[in-house]
Order: C-alpha cells, then structure tokens, then sequence
C-alpha cells in the first residue's frame, strides 16, 4: 500500500469550498495518497479578530506537513488586515512563485493558440517588503529591496526548473537601465548564474518592452524568472494573454514547503451557486502531486482533464455553444473528470510526468559571498524644508563640519543645487549629499547636530560606501 503523504487543506472563502471538494474527489479518484489535514483560514478567522488570518494550531498544521494546498480566501479590505498569501509566503520561506501561463486553443479564446510559458518570480524581496515611511507633509518613500542571496535562489530556481521541465529558454527581466544598483544586481546575478547552464538558452529585456512582447508575442518565451513586483504585473498579462484567469494554477515553494492554489480570487458573487470552474485549483494540485513525488497520478489526472476540454464539457465561464457540447456545474465538471481517468487527450498533446522523487527541485549551496573593503566616505542626509535650493545650501554651509563637503543638494532624486534648472519643482523633501575622506559615523553624527541646532529638521539618514573602492550609490539626476 502506498505511503500517504500528509497535506494541509484549506476549504477557503467564496468558491474555495466547492472548487476544494471537487478537486479532492477527482485527486481521490485517480489514487492519490493524501493524508489530510483541514484548517480554517480567510475571512471568519479575520472576523474573530486575527488580523493575519491564520490560527497558530495551523501554523503547527503547516509546520508538520510543509505541503499546502489553499482555495482562495477574502481578505477584509481596511487597515490593520493582512494578507495571508504574503504572510505565509513570507513566514515559511516560499521564495519562489510559479505560474505556468498555458493557452487551450481553441475551447479558451485566444490569439495565441501556441502559448505555453512559465513565470518563476521571487516571492520575498522588491518592493513587497512592505517597508514605508511618511517623510514629510508631501513625500512618503517606499523602500526596494533587492539581494544577492535572494536573486541567486530565485534565479537558480528558475534554471533548474527549465533543466527539469525539458524547457529549452530562460528570460530574465528586469529594469537596470534606471535602477542601476537594484535591478543591476539582479541582471548580473543571472548573468554569473546562467554560465553554469550552456545547455539552456539565455536572454535578458527591460521589463517594459518584455511585457509588451508576452502581450503580442508571448510563444517567443519559455521561462521568465524576474523580480517580484514584475513578477506579479507580467503573470497577470501572460495569463489574461491566454484567455482565461480561471484556468491558472500556481504554486509557491521554498527549500522545504511548498503552497499550491489557484490564481482567480474567492468570487463571492457566484459562491454556493454550483457553477464555479475548479480548473485552476485543480491545475494547481497537479503542481503539488508533481512537487510531492506522486507524479504518476498528476499525469492522470492532468490527461484526464485535458480530455474532458476537448470533449467539449465545460462550466459557464468557457461554454461556448460553438464548441462545447454541454454545460455542466461545479460537481458535474469533476464527475466528467474522473470519468476520463486513465484516458489521454487526442488533440492535446498528453503529458508524461515520469517517476518523479518527491523532493521537489533540490538547489545547490548559495555561492560563498566574497568579503569587499567597505569604507564610509559621505551620507545622504534627507530634510523636511519649504523654500529655494540656494537658500537651503546657504543655510547649510555655516554647519559644515571639518571633513565633510557639501556636495550636491537633490530634490525627489533630481539635481537643484549647484547649478540647478530653475524649472524644476521642488517637495518639501531634500537629500543633501555630503562627501569626505576617511571618514568615521562620529563626523556624521555632528552634522546631523549642528544641522538640528541650525533649525533644519533630518527626516533620514543614509551612509555612503564604497567596496572595493567601487561607489555603493548612485548620484542624482543632473549631476
């Protein structure tokens, strides 16, 4: 008897609890080995007053069996409501999300019948951080994370992932012509990474004209692996692009767990009334029975599924009287499903998952990080002030402490002080760039107290550096 591999479910909110009952009788049904384990999540944990949506007696469900398969959820909107996808994402180390984008010409309209591409998105860093402040009365910043770790996991994912799928094409995207330092070290890091996979294809675009081209031409790519704002713009296009937000499934895995849900949200606007379509949860079990090492069965199950679209029984969503040959509800479609169990599709092509190992894709050590000499050499130091560029430095010079310069004043990145353009608009918010030699945080300190003693208020201080004698910064606009 097959050894059963403990799972937690979560029935979710809205649709979740049809289209969750539905895809465990068709994974019952195909013989899957499923130790379940449910807990609640999503909208009547928020109601009892846990702000993230999740008990800790689940934490301890997910901890135990490190394999989550979720339904959507709502998330109440309002202040102090997190979402749980971050929150748990975040917490178990999901650092990777994959979302294949596949078109199903042509029983889901699309003008891209060949489309069959993966999008592999770091999961933890960029601008998803969450980490913000209100500076002053007219500026707020919002803080870009990017590191070399965290680009060389997801990167490395990426490849290996293409290497173990028979995909021939890694993409990296990314913005380094104007984040230079961010967006630079990610490019950089696929650039050293993809030098140990010759096997595999390699190219890189700008993620402006890149997500143009996967919404005109999205068959030119195979895998994209990007950052994790680009990540969630570019695979909601691809998966528009393919016709049908409701037929994605994705999953979120990290060194040790993995999460596996749907893309769509929880439509409460069609809950409890049996129409719902259970495809993209269901695509997304596939991903778990394929990371869990029943892969067999995911081959099953995802022919059987195939088959059922081209035989023409569809939910509402895709029924189209041109093609389908009967409408049919939630249940009904999982009926037809398991029906065709064992059967592969004729004008799809079938799929063969192999053995697989139920280790999920296992990733080499991060590369030992080479110590650089880090030497202080400036700060940036950030003002809530009104008034002109040359009144600002002339209030300034009088506090200059001995070793430092002033070098430039900026305004929301743009150089105004020296030589400004008297046309550009200045905020309340100022970044005063000070610059000297062998310099300790003691100097910076004094300045910052002789710039409090002056009546100019610091909202926020950053250290400049150099490694290696290369500039941990960039300069301003202008300068």
């Amino acid at each position: 008897m097959t050894k059963k591999t403990p799972i937690t479910v979560a029935h979710g909110d809205g649709i979740g609890p049809e289209i969750m009952a539905a895809t465990l009788d068709i994974l019952t049904s195909a013989g899957a080995a499923l130790d379940i384990e449910e807990i609640e999540i999503g909208k009547a944990v928020y109601e009892r007053g846990i702000m993230n949506g999740i008990e800790d007696k689940s934490w301890e469900s997910l901890h135990r069996t490190k394999v989550f398969l979720k339904s959507p959820i709502t998330t109440p909107q309002g202040g102090g409501f997190k979402s749980l996808n971050v929150t748990v994402r975040k917490a178990l180390g999901l650092f990777a999300n994959v979302r294949p984008c596949v078109a199903y010409h042509p029983y889901v309209k699309t003008n891209f019948p060949d489309m069959d591409l993966v999008i592999v998105r770091e999961n933890e860093e960029d601008l998803y951080a969450g980490i913000e402040h209100r500076q002053t009365q007219d500026v707020v910043q919002s803080i870009k994370l990017i590191s070399r770790p965290g680009s060389e996991r997801i990167v490395r994912y990426a490849f290996e992932y293409a290497r173990a799928n028979g995909r021939k094409k890694v993409t990296c995207m990314a913005k380094d012509n104007i984040m230079k330092m961010a967006d630079g070290l990610f490019h950089a890091v696929f650039d050293e990474i993809g030098k140990e996979y010759p096997d595999i294809e390699q190219e890189f675009y700008i993620i402006d004209i890149g997500t143009a081209r996967i919404a005109a031409r999205p068959s030119a790519f195979d895998v994209i692996v990007t950052e994790n704002l680009y990540g969630d713009i570019i695979s909601d296009v691809a998966v528009e692009v393919t016709g049908s937000v409701g037929l994605g499934g994705s999953c979120n895995v990290g060194t040790d767990f993995g999460m596996f849900e749907a893309v769509h949200g929880s439509a409460p606007d069609i809950a409890g009334k049996g129409i719902a379509n259970p495809s993209g949860l269901l695509l997304g079990a596939i991903l778990m029975l394929n990371h869990i090492g029943q892969n067999p069965v995911a081959t099953k199950v995802h022919n059987a599924w195939y088959k059922t679209i081209e035989d023409g029984i569809h939910t509402g969503d895709i029924y189209d009287p041109a093609l389908s040959t009967q409408k049919v509800g939630t249940k009904d479609f999982a009926k037809a499903v398991i029906e065709r169990l064992g059967e592969k599709p004729a004008k799809f092509t079938p799929v063969d998952y192999g053995q697989g190992s139920g280790k999920g894709l296992t990733l080499p050590p991060l590369k030992p990080r080479v110590t650089e000499k880090k030497l202080l050499v400036g700060a940036d130091i950030f003002l809530d002030w009104n008034g002109k560029p040359d009144d600002l430095a002339a209030q300034i010079k009088p506090t200059l402490v001995k070793g430092l310069d002033l070098n430039v004043i900026a305004n929301r990145g743009v150089k105004v002080w020296p030589n400004g353009q008297p046309g550009t608009f200045c905020s309340d918010h100022w970044c005063l760039r000070f610059m000297g030699d062998n310099l300790a945080p003691v100097t910076i300190m004094q300045q910052l107290a002789n710039l409090e003693k002056a009546g100019l208020a610091f909202v926020k201080v950053e250290n400049l550096y150099t490694f290696d004698g290369k500039k941990g910064f960039t300069v301003a606009q202008g300068e």
